[in-house]
């Protein structure tokens, strides 16, 4: 436990930012889930309109340094990669 002062007030921040970054995280897997859903259903329509979305909150993530810049190139590449292999099944 802290025992000074401000490491009193960093860590009752830490515990406050951890929040925000847990639901900055759950934001992005949800929206990455969501597309990996349309993708298994074959819709592949769904998982387009979705794309742009996923594409936002992974980017706000990486923004806030939740995750790493190559972590968020490398989710967006994987996903449309994803759709585009459903879009071409169809």
């Amino acid at each position: 436990m802290p025992i000074t002062k401000g490491a009193i007030k960093a860590h009752k921040q830490s515990e406050r930012k951890r929040v925000f970054n847990i639901r900055r995280k759950g934001a992005m897997k949800d929206a990455e889930k969501a597309i990996q859903k349309a993708v298994a259903g074959g819709d592949v329509k769904k998982a387009q309109e979705l794309l742009p979305t996923a594409y936002k909150a992974i980017d706000k993530a990486a923004k806030r340094g939740v995750i790493k810049e190559n972590t968020a190139s490398r989710k967006k590449s994987r996903l449309s990669a994803r759709v585009k292999a459903t879009s071409a099944k169809k």
